[in-house]
């Protein structure tokens, strides 16, 4: 799970959601510095992490790009999946796509002193380009695989994983679509016992 559904499955506190997403640069016990309800995020993104990678329908979509992106796959399949969320966004959600989105862009904002270095220089980048609401569309995960891609010094050629979204496209909607209704259950699940 990449961006946007990592900042869905942590509920409706500003402070979960903003553990959860910026948790990829945390290590270890880092977490500990934060306050509460933060470090809850971070837990949570690491618990979602685990089940994802492990999961059969995961891994399903990702070893139809091993053969070309190796160790990249899953990288490629986060954002795919992402994709899928924001294009079907009304089937998981009441509120606009945009709302949700202005509401986080906002608490970021507002909790700019609590968040890692990482987060506050790519914080410009993501609301300028409006990351979040760019993967609803093939060409917004275009550009967003040729980001990463640049920043592997083009090692990955994620650029090019859109030829495969493109062909395999119905299989990685179904794909998405059964493991999300299974990962929702137990991220909430989760959430509740931290």
């Amino acid at each position: 799970m990449n961006f946007l559904a990592h900042i869905y499955l942590s509920g409706e506190n500003d402070l979960i959601k903003i553990g959860n997403f910026m948790a990829d640069g945390i290590r270890g016990k880092q977490f500990a510095h934060f306050p509460e309800d933060v470090q809850k995020g971070i837990l949570l993104h690491r618990f979602i992490d685990t089940y994802t990678d492990s999961h059969d329908i995961f891994r399903k979509s990702t070893k139809r790009l091993h053969d070309r992106y190796h160790h990249y796959s899953g990288v490629i399949v986060d954002i795919v999946y992402d994709h899928f969320l924001a294009k079907n966004w009304t089937t998981y959600s009441d509120e606009k796509l945009e709302s949700f989105i202005n509401r986080f862009y906002n608490s970021l904002h507002d909790n700019y002193d609590i968040l890692t270095e990482k987060t506050q220089g790519l914080m410009p980048y993501m609301i300028e380009r409006n990351w979040l609401l760019s993967y609803q569309t093939t060409e917004g995960i275009h550009q967003i695989l040729t980001q990463m891609d640049r920043r592997s010094k083009n090692i990955s050629k994620m650029q090019f994983a859109i030829e495969e979204l493109n062909e395999f496209y119905d299989d990685f909607e179904e794909e998405f679509t059964s493991f999300f209704e299974e990962i929702k259950v137990q991220a909430k699940a989760k959430l509740i016992s931290l």
